[in-house]
């Protein structure tokens, strides 16, 4: 494992601290009285994505003539490194450019491709991503959304949930079930869908954490053309494992505004347990200890993920431990905090202040990211398949018709 950079990427780390220093805020820095408003957020992440396009860091890897840098994978990394140290948002722009405009790419045409591709990577266009649904879960391959074919399109009628930025998006990709008489799998097609044609009906879902980042999205009778298809017709499911696998890395990415092993430890020497310090308390020094395990287990796996990409491989399904422990650990650490505040724990950020924010961010948006991207139980069955080798879950729903599993 190689943890140092070579002089072409310590070179090409300067040159990107350079630009960052010139074109963002440290997160220590003052934002100067900066809205927090979604709108705001919006037009400030809008701005800052236009500007990373135009000096070719909004896509790295990508071709430079669809407006990469034509760079290399150890490239992008260091400068989602350098980048973490700013107050930039990306959040707005990480489905479409981490997970839609990849599929896009790949299985797109070339009209699909000069037409999508610049719009999304100067932040002019969003994107979402329509998987889930409410009777699927996370088999997203039991999608029942149903794309008919007729004349030189399609008409789509159905239901998707859970669609994170629906509400600001332009575009979507969407997997549809076009043939129900195939096995689940086998019977679907994925589309590019225009946000704002007729039929499509968006409605947010009010969160506990008080923000409304997720939608459910409902079409009656929208149509689709037919040149508007990824991929051959129930070939679904191969196009959408390539967005589920840009996904998981995107997911698994490093968060910020969670609590890590440094909090607790603040949390353990400001609280007591029994009239003493509870930093002293053995059963909160092992939460400590464990977190912080956790914490650099996270930072060893991402130096073999750098160090493969830097020797031009590809990071391998090892790399749903990374997300597995990025995502539950911020949960479990705010239960913690919350046990060491005894009643405290239940006042809310609205009468403690934004002191208090990352305590309920973590306890509550936690659950969230535990979901996204693949829940826990389905990562573990990845780690445990595909990493340890262990014998496969048995699917009896796999080859059987899915109208025989739905009727």
């Amino acid at each position: 494992m190689n943890f140092d950079d070579t002089p072409e990427e310590a070179a090409f780390r300067l040159k990107a601290r350079q630009w960052l220093d010139a074109n963002a805020l440290l997160r220590s820095a003052s934002r100067g009285g900066a809205a927090d408003d979604e709108a705001s957020s919006l037009a400030e992440a809008r701005a800052f994505q236009a500007k990373k396009a135009e000096a070719g860091y909004a896509a790295i890897t990508w071709p430079k003539d669809l407006g990469g840098m034509g760079g290399t994978s150890i490239q992008h990394l260091i400068f989602g490194q350098e980048q973490s140290r700013y107050r930039v948002s990306s959040n707005f722009f990480s489905v479409g450019l981490g997970m839609c405009i990849p599929t896009v790419m790949k299985f797109g045409s070339d009209a699909h491709r000069e037409r999508y591709v610049r719009p999304a990577l100067s932040g002019q266009e969003i994107w979402c991503q329509l998987f889930s649904e409410p009777a699927g879960g996370s088999d997203v391959a039991a999608a029942r959304t149903l794309a008919v074919r007729q004349g030189d399109g399609w008409v789509v009628n159905g239901q998707k949930i859970w669609t994170s930025g629906a509400h600001y998006s332009d575009f979507g990709i969407l997997l549809a079930r076009t043939d129900v008489a195939a096995p689940k799998h086998k019977g679907l097609t994925m589309f590019i869908v225009d946000m704002r044609s007729p039929g499509v009906e968006i409605r947010p879902i009010r969160q506990m954490t008080g923000g409304s980042d997720f939608n459910e999205v409902f079409f009656s009778d929208v149509r689709i053309p037919e040149a508007d298809r990824l991929g051959q017709p129930g070939e679904g499911w191969k196009v959408a494992l390539t967005t589920l696998m840009h996904e998981r890395l995107s997911v698994g990415g490093t968060f910020g505004g969670f609590l890590g092993w440094r909090d607790l430890l603040n949390a353990a020497r400001e609280n007591t347990i029994a009239g003493r310090p509870a930093a002293e308390d053995g059963r909160i020094r092992e939460r400590i200890a464990d977190s912080w395990v956790v914490e650099t287990g996270k930072r060893l796996l991402g130096y073999r993920a750098q160090t493969a990409l830097s020797r031009g491989q590809t990071p391998g399904p090892e790399q749903s431990i990374l997300k597995l422990l990025t995502t539950a650990k911020p949960q479990e650490n705010a239960y913690v905090v919350l046990d060491l505040l005894g009643e405290g724990g239940a006042v809310r950020q609205g009468e403690l202040g934004s002191t208090w924010r990352k305590i309920e961010h973590s306890w509550s948006f936690g659950a969230a990211l535990r979901i996204a991207g693949g829940t826990d139980e389905i990562l573990r069955n990845i780690i445990a398949e595909r990493v340890l080798g262990l014998p496969q879950d048995i699917r009896l729903d796999k080859d059987a018709p899915f109208n025989s599993l739905t009727n």
